[in-house]
C-alpha cells in the first residue's frame, strides 16, 4: 500500500494551571492573572475586550505545562499595562469546550489567538513562550502596527539580527504608498515588526541615500536585505511573505524559526530535511551544500531544511529515523519518502539528482512485526498490514491510535471488549495500529486520533464515525460484514447449479475485492 506523505504532526517547538470556574466577573478578574474560560462564557468576556489573546490547552500536554508559569508571570505584567492586556485560557480537551476547539481550528497544543475588537478579528500568535519574550512581544501588538525610527541608534536596537523586520523609506508620512504600506503592517504584525522612517541613512544596510518611497526587509539570513518599491497591497504582501522567508529552514531551538517551520510543514510542495549535529567540524560544508542545492533545485517544487539532531527528538520519534544514521537526509514526496544516512556534504546534491530522476527506494516506517500476535486485539504495523487487513479474507476493524492521546486509552478497554466478544467468529479480526510509529497507506483518512476503520471479507473499506461503545461498534460490524464463510461456500455451490436469472438477482455474491 502507498504510503501516506501528510505531514500532520504538530512541530516539537520549546516553550500552574488555573482551576475551572463557571463564570469569570470583576472580582475573579483582580484575584487571577490568567482567565479560565469556557464555552459558558467565552463569548461574553472575548466580546468586552478590543484585545484579547486565548491560550487553548490541554491538561495532559508537556508544553503546555511548561508554557503555563510563563503565560502566568506575562499575564500579572500585562494586565498592568496601558492598555491592558488581557490573557486567557481554555481547556480545549474537555468535550464541553469541543465547539470553541472547532471553531478556533485547534489541532495541537498549545494553540494561542490573538483576538481583537471583540473577536471579530483572530489573527495566531506569532511571538516567544518566555514570559519577558511574552510580554514585549504583546506590547508591541496594542502598538501602532508601525513604529517611526528616529535615529541610528534607535534603528540598530529595533532591527537587531532576529527574526524579518520591515522599513518603509518615505519622503513624506502621507499618500497611497504609506497608506498601503500601513494596512498591511496592521494586517501582517502578529508575525512581522514594521517601521518607517524619512531618513534611510539611518538604516544599518542597503543603500542610505534612497528618498524613497521604498520598502527594505531586513533577514537574519540569505542576503540579509532586499528592497521593494512595489506598493501595491497584495505585491506587498507577497513580497514579504518571498524575500521574508529563509532558501532553507533551520530547525532548532531558536524561537524565531518557530514560523518558519509552521509554514515549511504546510506548504505543499516535496521536503528534503538534512539533520546533523552542529557540532559536527563539517558543519559549514553542511550547511554550504544544502543551501547550493536549494538554489539548484528550486524549481523543482522542494523545500528545504537543515536541522540539529539535539532539538529534532520528536521528528526523529514521529518519522521512525535513528540519531545513530546521522547525518542523514530525509525526503517527503508525492511518491514516497526516502532515507540517505550517514552521508557526507558531497553526497547530498548527487543523491537529490537521483531523487529527481526516479531512482531512489522509497523508506516505509514500521515498527518490527511482533513475533506473537495471539491476544484478543491484534496488533497491526505497516510492514504486515497487508497480510492482516487487505488480504487475510477476513472482516477487519482497525483502530488507528497514538499512545499520548486519552480518547485512545479510554477506548482501549471498549475494543478489548469487542475482541473478546467476537474471538470465536473466525471471520472477524479486531485489531490497532500505533500511528505514530507506522506510516499509514493512503487508503485510510487519518486526521486525528482515535481513527477507526472497517475493512469486510468482500473489499468494502469504511471509517466508523459513530458512538465508541461495544454494542454500537458490534453492530456495525454485523451489518457491514461479508458474508460467513460456510453460507459463502453454500452460495457458491448454489450458483453452479441455479438459473442465471437467479444468479444475477442473487444478493449474497460476494462483492469483487478492487483495492
Amino acid at each position: 500500500m502507498a504510503v501516506n506523505l501528510v505531514v500532520s504532526f504538530a512541530l516539537a517547538i520549546l516553550i500552574s494551571s488555573t482551576p475551572a470556574v463557571v463564570g469569570v466577573d470583576a472580582t475573579e478578574e483582580l484575584k487571577e492573572a490568567v482567565l479560565m474560560l469556557d464555552v459558558g462564557n467565552f463569548s461574553e468576556v472575548v466580546a468586552k475586550h478590543p484585545f484579547i489573546v486565548v491560550e487553548f490547552y490541554a491538561p495532559w500536554c508537556g508544553h503546555c505545562k511548561r508554557l503555563a508559569p510563563e503565560y502566568e508571570k506575562a499575564a500579572s505584567v500585562l494586565r498592568k499595562n496601558d492598555p491592558p492586556v488581557v490573557l486567557t485560557k481554555v481547556d480545549a480537551y474537555d468535550e464541553r469546550n469541543k465547539e470553541l476547539k472547532d471553531k478556533y481550528g485547534v489541532y495541537s497544543y498549545p494553540t494561542i489567538k490573538i483576538m481583537k475588537n471583540g473577536g471579530s478579528d483572530v489573527r495566531g500568535y506569532g511571538g516567544p513562550r518566555e514570559a519577558d519574550g511574552i510580554v514585549e512581544y504583546l506590547k508591541r501588538q496594542v502598538s501602532p502596527a508601525s513604529l517611526k525610527l528616529k535615529s541610528a541608534e534607535e534603528a540598530a536596537h529595533s532591527i537587531g539580527d532576529k527574526g524579518v523586520i520591515l522599513v518603509g523609506v518615505f519622503p513624506e508620512f502621507a499618500g497611497t504608498e504609506y497608506e498601503n504600506f500601513m494596512a498591511v503592517a496592521e494586517k501582517m504584525r502578529a508575525d512581522y515588526d514594521f517601521f518607517h522612517t524619512s531618513d534611510a541613512s539611518i538604516l544599518p544596510r542597503g543603500d542610505q541615500s534612497v528618498k524613497g518611497p521604498i520598502v527594505r526587509l531586513f533577514k537574519p539570513f540569505d542576503e540579509l536585505f532586499v528592497d521593494s518599491e512595489d506598493f501595491g497591497k497584495d505585491a506587498l504582501e507577497k513580497f514579504i511573505e518571498v524575500s521574508g522567508f529563509p532558501m532553507v529552514v533551520t530547525y532548532d531551538a531558536d524561537p524565531t524559526n518557530h514560523k518558519f517551520l509552521e509554514r515549511y510543514y504546510s506548504t505543499p510542495s516535496a521536503k528534503a530535511m538534512l539533520f546533523v549535529s552542529f557540532g559536527d567540524d563539517r558543519i559549514e560544508s553542511f550547511k554550504s551544500q544544502i543551501h547550493e542545492a536549494a538554489r539548484k533545485f528550486s524549481a523543482n517544487n522542494i523545500s528545504f531544511l537543515i536541522g540539529d539532531v539535539a532539538d529534532a527528538d520528536r521528528v526523529f520519534q514521529y518519522f521512525g529515523l535513528r540519531e545513530s544514521d546521522v547525518p542523514l537526509l530525509f525526503m517527503i514526496a508525492s511518491t514516497g519518502k526516502y532515507l540517505n544516512p550517514t552521508m557526507d556534504p558531497d553526497q547530498i546534491i548527487p543523491w537529490l539528482k537521483q531523487y529527481i530522476y526516479g531512482n531512489l527506494t522509497p523508506y516505509v516506517k514500521s515498527e518490527p512485526i511482533p513475533k506473537v500476535n495471539d491476544q484478543p486485539v491484534k496488533v497491526v504495523v505497516a510492514d504486515n498490514i497487508d497480510d492482516i487487513v487487505f488480504n487475510s479474507g477476513k472482516n477487519v476493524l482497525l483502530e488507528f491510535y497514538a499512545p499520548w492521546c486519552g480518547h485512545c486509552r479510554k477506548f482501549a478497554p471498549i475494543l478489548e471488549e469487542i475482541a473478546v466478544s467476537l474471538q470465536d467468529d473466525q471471520d472477524i479480526v479486531i485489531a490497532k495500529m500505533d500511528g505514530t510509529a507506522n506510516d499509514i497507506p493512503t487508503d485510510f483518512a487519518v486526521e486525528g486520533y482515535p481513527t477507526i476503520y472497517f475493512y469486510s471479507s468482500t473489499g468494502n473499506l469504511l471509517s466508523y464515525d459513530g458512538a465508541r461503545t461495544a454494542e454500537e461498534i458490534i453492530s456495525f460490524i454485523n451489518d457491514n460484514r461479508g458474508p460467513k464463510a460456510g453460507a459463502a461456500a453454500a452460495v457458491d455451490e448454489k450458483t453452479q447449479t441455479d438459473t442465471v436469472e437467479e444468479e444475477v438477482t442473487s444478493s449474497q455474491e460476494p462483492v469483487k475485492d478492487e483495492l
